[in-house]
């Protein structure tokens, strides 16, 4: 393994508001209100820029420099990878959704293990670093709280969870779910294909020719092709989102997919949809993390993979307070070890 390189594996941060429910703004527009300038100074305290975005009616879903936001009317989800300091979004977020009306009723702070956790800046340098700076920045009302590592055989695969939710429990919503693939060891001709060729429309291009485009074929798909390799895409379906970020350099490749389901759809879909990921991408590890109120989903996962040659090693279950319950499994090529 390299040295040192880009760090693939991403944090992601999910926060939840509320505010007048008899105010219209509120449960349409609210946070999707902040103007560009107010987001751009947030990212620039985490350390990335917008690079591509598109909205529909639902929510505005940006491709950053690292990784991906989404923002619906109370609801953020900010996921950054490399040696960004996510955390430090918090505090400006919280403080721009109170001018509007609107109060923080839940947190939800997920990531893996860093490939390069020497390389990470404060308050990344640990996970307990990162769990003392997330409490320090939450207002008390968020009382239900909880930090939990769930671990895996391998210890260079341990899902880091961390939990926050006022007694205004409503707002993870009972029949969604997020499903977050993490992936390494990218199959080496797969991974070539995220190296920039073409010219303006490279992304475009790479997403079509490597699969990508046929995940989700009724997503509207807003691309990103980095210099001189790397891919990000977000994909937006009604009120969901999916997203991909990729890594291809040898010795420290690495893929990201996530997308948010309902329990409600056909189960097959789930199996269908990770089986179409994870195959874009061929990759000799992968970790799975389901949240969700509902068994059913984190069942489904194993249908996916087993087909890929991969099989299951680990498996890990915790309950979050309001968030839910979080399933954490890992799975290898059989080939291997």
């Amino acid at each position: 393994m390299a040295v040192s390189g880009f760090e693939g594996f991403e944090k992601r941060l999910e926060l939840h508001f509320f505010g007048d429910d008899n105010d219209p703004t509120v449960t349409t527009m609210a946070l999707r209100l902040l103007d560009f300038e107010s987001l751009e100074n947030v990212l620039r305290v985490v350390q990335c820029t917008v690079v591509s975005a598109v909205g529909n009616h639902f929510f505005d879903a940006y491709v950053l420099s690292e990784s991906s936001l989404f923002v619906y009317p109370t609801k953020i989800i900010i996921k950054t990878c490399g040696t960004t300091q996510l955390l430090k979004s918090i505090r400006p977020l919280i403080h721009l959704a109170k001018n509007l009306g609107l109060t923080i009723c839940g947190c939800r702070y997920t990531r893996g293990t860093f490939i390069f956790p020497k390389s990470q800046p404060f308050p990344h340098i640990n996970f307990k670093q990162e769990v003392i700076y997330i409490e320090e920045n939450l207002p008390n009302n968020l009382c239900f709280r909880k930090a939990s590592v769930m671990p895996s055989k391998n210890p260079s695969y341990s899902w880091h969870v961390f939990s926050a939710a006022s007694d205004n429990g409503a707002h993870f919503s009972d029949g969604e779910f997020t499903v977050e693939v993490c992936m390494t060891e990218l199959d080496r001709v797969l991974a070539r294909k995220f190296f920039k060729t073409g010219g303006d429309s490279a992304a475009k291009e790479m997403t079509e020719l490597t699969g990508i485009g046929n995940i989700n074929p009724r997503a509207l798909i807003c691309d990103f092709v980095f210099d001189p390799c790397g891919y990000s895409m977000n994909g937006v379906d009604g009120d969901r989102y999916s997203t991909i970020h990729v890594t291809p350099e040898d010795g420290f490749s690495y893929a990201s997919f996530e997308y948010v389901g309902s329990v409600y759809d056909d189960q097959d879909d789930i199996v269908e949809t990770l089986k179409k990921a994870v195959q874009v991408f061929k990759p000799a590890t992968v970790s799975v993390s389901t949240t969700s109120h509902r068994r059913e989903v984190w069942t489904r996962v194993a249908h996916a993979m087993e087909p890929l040659g991969l099989k299951c090693r680990s498996f890990a279950m915790d309950e979050f307070p309001t968030a839910g319950t979080v399933v954490f499994q890992t799975f290898t090529a059989a080939r291997r070890k």
